[in-house]
């Protein structure tokens, strides 16, 4: 589903464009890699690697890490799609590694705490503060099944390669990472002041460190977690440079089960198939809400900015009943978003471009009239590469670039 909400008054004609990208585990990092590949086969003259501003979280953040490091789509895709990148070598199986360590040091504290108890009970036979005690065992419970230690690692390794980088600092175009200080309830933009000396890497790490399923991440004495569980997308990050159009992606929308028929049971009714299913569409419909109320409150307090934000349909089942560590279905809901993304870029074509040409970008009607375009369409074979040569290919781009502009 493509939102559109046009600026209510004129742009400042600055032509600067910054995208937010919001989390959604590995499959919704998936979708957003499949509506960003369309966007950039679709629309032309948008320079995803140019960009004036990017923001991400959890999963949108590595996206976007990847993005301002001129990581191309077609690139991404070689690393998590086919994995044919001859110098990124990915496997999912470490998303999905216990964290021993957490769970050695949680049990370590055990016998502490077990002693405690029978001393309270000792000193207290009724019984009265045995609530108290019990809530001090909870302290032995793991704060997170898997370990995102080797995530950090692989992050290091990628935006440490050539032409890459891992700090903030050196970036040619800012890059904010956000997450949750854990113990204030807060928002962390990494990349701004006071937080730009953090590794990149590390900063996904924490932003991506889902309550339940990652431990907080410690970072310079604070614990920081998820950064969706303050907002979905923090466009407003990016609002604040005073951009002309933003670009918006947000993996997780509710599903409407009674538009399709097409639910785990028989008679359409989300509840009978479990807890799970129910909490995901709980988590899915505080996400969209909080993020619907948000673009309405930046359409007011950032009228000069056209806002273009892609989510899945509500009758998108593909999206919905793929469990989001289904490492093994990448490819297919990748594809899915890529395919799903141009349908809506033509079937929105009218009011679409107006805006896009507000911008200096235009639709690609050829390809969106192309059935047989697929997500690796055009995607050609890449070479590995030294300091030297990621140099020289960044000067060749840049000067292409140029030319393009010239002849735009």
């Amino acid at each position: 589903m493509l939102v559109l909400q046009p600026a209510s008054q004129p742009a400042r004609h600055q032509g600067k464009i910054g995208i937010a990208i919001a989390g959604g585990g590995p499959i919704g990092g998936m979708y957003e890699l499949g509506a960003l590949r369309a966007l950039e086969v679709a629309i032309e003259g948008l320079d995803l690697n140019r960009l004036d501003v990017y923001v991400g979280v959890s999963s949108g953040a590595f996206l976007a890490a990847g993005l301002v490091n001129r990581l191309s789509t077609a690139e991404i895709c070689q690393i998590f799609i086919t994995n044919s990148h001859p110098e990124i070598r990915f496997s999912p199986r470490m998303f999905l590694k216990p964290a021993f360590m957490e769970y050695g040091r949680r049990m370590a504290s055990l016998p502490g705490l077990a002693l405690d108890w029978w001393k309270s009970l000792v000193i207290d036979p009724t019984g009265a503060n045995i609530s108290d005690q019990f809530s001090r065992i909870t302290g032995a419970v793991p704060t997170g099944l898997f370990d995102n230690a080797p995530i950090e690692r692989f992050l290091k390794s990628i935006f440490n390669g050539p032409g890459r980088s891992n700090d903030f600092r050196k970036l040619e175009r800012p890059l904010y990472v956000v997450a949750v200080d854990l113990d204030q309830g807060k928002a962390v933009r990494f990349g701004s002041k006071d937080w730009d000396a953090i590794p990149i890497s590390q900063a996904v790490q924490a932003s991506s460190a889902l309550p339940g399923l990652y431990p907080p991440v410690d970072i310079d004495g604070h614990h920081f977690v998820d950064g969706a569980l303050r907002r979905t997308m923090h466009a407003s990050v990016i609002l604040d440079h005073g951009i002309d159009l933003m670009i918006g992606l947000n993996p997780f929308v509710p599903f409407n089960a009674k538009s399709t028929g097409q639910t785990a049971t028989s008679n359409n009714k989300l509840a009978d198939g479990g807890l799970p299913m129910v909490l995901s569409q709980t988590f899915r419909t505080l996400l969209q809400s909080r993020m619907r109320v948000g673009l309405e409150k930046y359409a007011q307090q950032y009228p000069e900015t056209d806002q273009m934000v892609l989510e899945p349909n509500e009758d998108d089942a593909e999206m919905f009943f793929t469990n989001v560590f289904s490492y093994s279905s990448r490819h297919r809901v990748c594809e899915h978003a890529f395919q799903s993304t141009l349908r809506d870029l033509k079937a929105r074509a009218q009011l679409l471009e107006p805006m896009l040409a507000k911008h200096g970008l235009r639709l690609n009607h050829s390809a969106l009239n192309d059935s047989e375009i697929t997500l690796l369409s055009g995607i050609k074979p890449i070479y590995r590469r030294t300091e030297t040569t990621a140099q020289l290919w960044h000067n060749l781009d840049d000067i292409e670039h140029r030319l393009r502009k010239r002849k735009a």
